[in-house]
């Protein structure tokens, strides 16, 4: 409408067609019929499209009255659905064009003030995962992970590097943030992360919780509560608690290396809880933390004390398999169901009557036999070639080492290789794993194949006055 009224306004003041086109920047077909038309005493263009019946004609307009009466008969109906009903209606236009008019016709909610579920003191905690790519000093990259928590009413927080973003990871640093805390609150407070909840329905209510998580919350007394992702009001503070963490220490801060990092961090503890005042309420988090504390529950479980539970199973070899990873019990326990209990740096075993403790591996694939354990599984089996087999492969647990080392072994003395393994598997069982493998490591390379060559070489490594009485070398 106002480039109508331009060109009205210049043909009255007596520029010629050529003028008009040039200082509008319209066709002179264009000027020939605004020309012609009544003149412009109102900019309200899209009153005047409609009065005038400018445009092509709405291909959704035939169907509002359907999609109203849809929408009234079920008002949570998708707009993809009412597509399809228009389409078997006949509409044959595109969907933007019907979304626009869902849209537009559709009831709105009613606006709803924004509500902070703010926490009285010992009521709710909040934790999240994050990362971050941190470039050090020294030259090098590293992508960080961390677990951050925080006391809704004092705002105290603690931060932990951890490893991954797991569920070992979440309940490990999540027990040793309650314990620098001085508790347990009544609720925590989570987003919806798989290591939490693996499903919900539409409303919210989780139907299925992540087990290793549930089984720490319950020995915890812990009360879970979620918030739908991207929903910080629901989580009583109005920074993002991952946010906050990464502009207050990690954005802030430049690290020579990974261990000036952890220095820093702990340094930032100290300023973020015990000297910084907290936006939200004016003061330092230790100004608050004691009114706090005193509402907080005793912690039941501590954090060296904490042990997740999986259910496992002794399969036909006497082993327990967990993460790819292979445990002995006794040959009595095979097929017996039972339960691994995980430590930060051990594993116990319950199989029926049977128990095994085990320091925890840590490298893909390994495995680990007890020395009790090699000897019953051995004393369980009838036949001497049996036994021996069973003997060798105890020896190849060792790695590498001990496969060259049979190998050659085997090809050199094929008749007796039975007797050496027998003697290599007492050789291990006296003096461990670690001493063995050194040992097959370096006779391997000295080409010295044989058992008693690894006897030797053991007793001389034995402090004077330990172990057997040292042998000479036979020739």
């Amino acid at each position: 409408m106002l480039k109508r009224h331009e060109v009205q306004v210049l043909r009255r003041a007596g520029h010629t067609l050529a003028e008009v086109v040039k200082l509008a920047g319209v066709s002179q077909s264009s000027v020939r019929r605004v020309e012609a038309e009544e003149p412009v005493i109102k900019l309200e263009a899209a009153a005047e499209r409609a009065r005038r019946r400018i445009g092509r004609p709405s291909k959704v307009e035939p169907f509002r009255t359907l999609l109203a009466a849809e929408m009234a008969k079920q008002p949570e109906v998708l707009a993809v659905e009412l597509l399809r009903r228009a389409q078997l209606a006949g509409y044959g236009g595109g969907k933007s064009a019907l979304y626009e008019l869902i849209r537009a016709i559709r009831p709105q909610e009613p606006s709803r003030p924004l509500v902070r579920f703010e926490g009285l003191p010992g009521e709710f905690s909040q934790h999240d995962f994050g990362q971050v790519d941190v470039e050090f000093l020294n030259g090098t990259r590293r992508r960080v992970h961390f677990f951050a928590s925080r006391l809704k009413y004092s705002r105290w927080a603690q931060v932990s590097l951890v490893e991954d973003e797991r569920v070992e990871s979440l309940v490990r640093a999540l027990v040793e943030h309650f314990a620098a805390m001085g508790g347990i609150p009544l609720l925590a407070v989570f987003d919806r992360p798989k290591t939490v909840a693996l499903s919900w329905r539409r409303d919210g209510v989780v139907t299925e919780w992540n087990s290793t998580f549930a089984s720490v919350a319950l020995d915890l007394g812990l009360g879970i509560e979620l918030c739908w992702p991207h929903a910080p009001q629901q989580k009583g503070a109005v920074e993002n608690l991952v946010g906050w963490v990464k502009g207050s220490f990690f954005k802030q801060r430049r690290f020579v290396d990974e261990e000036d990092l952890c220095a820093q961090l702990a340094q930032w503890h100290t300023e973020a809880n015990c000297e910084r005042p907290s936006r939200a309420t004016g003061v330092p988090p230790a100004s608050r933390i004691a009114e706090e504390r005193a509402r907080l529950r005793p912690l039941k479980v501590k954090p060296e004390e904490l042990a997740l539970r999986f259910p496992v199973m002794v399969g036909p070899t006497g082993m327990v398999m967990h993460e790819g990873r292979a445990y002995s019990m006794p040959p009595e326990a095979i097929g017996i169901a039972g339960t691994l209990y995980l430590y930060r740096e051990r594993v116990r075993i319950m199989a029926g009557r049977h128990e095994a403790l085990h320091e925890r591996l840590r490298e893909p694939g390994a495995r680990v036999t007890l020395p009790e354990h090699r000897a019953q599984s051995v004393a369980a089996l009838s036949g001497k070639r049996a036994k021996r087999y069973l003997e060798r492969e105890h020896l190849l647990e060792l790695g590498r080492p001990a496969l060259d080392y049979l190998t050659e072994l085997t090809h050199r003395r094929p008749r007796l290789w039975l007797r050496d393994v027998h003697q290599l598997h007492e050789l291990l069982q006296q003096h461990g794993p670690e001493p063995l493998r050194s040992a097959l490591e370096e006779g391997f390379a000295q080409r010295r194949i044989g058992a008693e060559y690894i006897a030797h070489a053991l007793s001389l490594r034995q402090p004077p006055g330990t172990g057997r009485r040292q042998q000479e070398l036979p020739l």
